[in-house]
């Protein structure tokens, strides 16, 4: 199952970075997202540490969209879906192999947002940065599993990147919650940590729960009748 889910993986990535096309629309956005919402600052103005971990969350969030619609519609556009379910591998290496290259190109997406945010926002580390590093392992490895759940269900379907906001905004609420707590107090100068282990543990219990939501309902979720 690994071994498949690592070539449907590189797979992926090699066929995003040859077009190009869909990694930009997302990282413009984000990026688009960050610099209109610095044009709100007065000159001179600095955002609350709260303030500028909610808007690279919400960067990270849109981009998840438009990533995870891109990698299902690979197969989709070439009608090849039929051969990813016929793969002799458990059906759950396809959501795997898409959740790790989602995973990937999400995370490089960040090392764009994250100096953006610094740059646009006037935000510094902080003396709890590595509370911030761990936020974001955490809410990336939910958005990938979740977003690699729930894009399965845009596929073949009008629409899909509204139906994938519909389905996946709400349900990302909890990650959202305790990825901004984590990433502002590792960008505040002076970080409240009595509340971090909660919230590490928010972030710990949604990405076991989509993981295993994965696992268990992935192979109705891709394999069912359109």
């Amino acid at each position: 199952m690994l071994k498949c889910a690592l070539a449907l993986c590189g797979k992926d990535l090699k066929l995003t970075f040859s077009r190009g096309a869909g990694l930009m629309q997302a990282l413009l956005l984000g990026l688009l997202l960050v610099f209109l919402f610095s044009l709100s600052l007065n000159a001179g103005d600095k955002l609350s540490p709260q303030a500028a971990a909610a808007m690279f969350w919400l960067a990270s969030a849109f981009c998840q969209v438009l990533i995870f619609n891109m990698l299902y519609a690979v197969e989709e556009t070439a009608q090849a879906r039929l051969g990813l379910v016929l793969l002799p591998a458990p059906v759950q290496s396809v959501w795997l192999g898409k959740a790790l290259a989602g995973l990937l190109l999400l995370a490089a997406a960040q090392c764009i947002f994250v100096p953006a945010v610094f740059v646009f926002l006037g935000q510094h580390l902080g003396t709890a940065w590595p509370t911030a590093i761990l936020g974001i392992l955490l809410g990336d490895a939910g958005m990938a599993a979740s977003g690699s759940l729930l894009g399965a269900l845009s596929v073949g379907r009008g629409g899909r990147e509204s139906l994938l906001s519909i389905v996946l905004f709400p349900l990302l609420v909890p990650m959202l919650l305790a990825g901004v707590r984590l990433v502002s107090t590792g960008i505040d100068p002076d970080p409240v940590l009595d509340d971090t282990m909660r919230w590490i543990g928010l972030a710990a219990a949604f990405d076991g729960l989509f993981l295993g939501a994965g696992l268990l309902l992935f192979p109705f979720v891709y394999s069912g009748d359109d």
